[in-house]
């Protein structure tokens, strides 16, 4: 089963947009929450019994939302340390900002005001971008599709916390921003990043979902766990 969590991001429900735009065959191995019910289903830790992929598209404490409790950190503290497979999307580097350990895992992490490291907040200037791909030697950069986006967020000034492969980018005029790429846990899980997307047009636009199905089905295919 593929655990997907999310929150309304602002009222523009882009996890929920995501997860309905999916392929029935996809979708049909998923289990969907958003919000409270998100955070107790997280919280239960029931969700490691038979789980296969972990995704993410939430910012902790954010959405009128409280910060995961301690059964949510115990239960994704050893999905990682399993050598789990995590799917990042937007923000979702920050989805657990306040765990120390978690601020550590993505390649690069949004920062959030009033981080626990006195880290500068990340940025997201708005108006519309290419995302290309990157020149790079890795499977998923031979079929990722480059993507023109509508005028939306743009996250940039993450900081990089851990080596990365660097899959997709945009080149825009506050410089060259990252906007896909991989990260590795210490038992070999793959940590997937992937920024594009708030408003429903950038869901909706040539290549966005694509890629979405792409990186599914990758993570899925190089999973390491076995569902107990």
């Amino acid at each position: 089963m593929i655990y997907f969590f999310a929150d309304n991001h602002y009222q523009a429900y882009t996890g929920e947009n995501i997860y309905k735009s999916l392929e029935p065959m996809i979708k049909s191995r998923i289990s969907f929450c958003a919000d409270q019910k998100a955070l107790d289903v997280l919280e239960s830790g029931k969700w490691l019994q038979d789980c296969e992929l972990l995704i993410l598209h939430l910012i902790g404490e954010t959405c009128g939302l409280s910060h995961a409790g301690p059964g949510s950190e115990k239960a994704v503290r050893e999905w990682y340390d399993r050598g789990g497979n995590i799917l990042l999307l937007h923000g979702s580097s920050a989805a657990f900002w306040h765990w120390d350990w978690y601020r550590k895992i993505a390649g690069m992490r949004w920062v959030r005001p009033g981080d626990p490291d006195g880290v500068t907040p990340s940025t997201h200037p708005v108006h519309p971008y290419t995302v290309s791909v990157c020149k790079t030697r890795h499977e998923l950069t031979t079929v990722l599709q480059p993507m023109d986006l509508p005028s939306d967020e743009i996250y940039i000034n993450l900081e990089q916390t851990a080596p990365l492969t660097a899959l997709m980018a945009t080149q825009i005029e506050e410089g060259y921003h990252l906007q896909c790429f991989e990260s590795y846990s210490p038992a070999g899980g793959k940590i997937l990043s992937f920024l594009p997307g708030h408003g429903l047009e950038s869901v909706r636009s040539a290549g966005f979902m694509h890629n979405i199905h792409i990186m599914i089905d990758y993570l899925l295919r190089h999973n390491k766990i076995t569902v107990r």
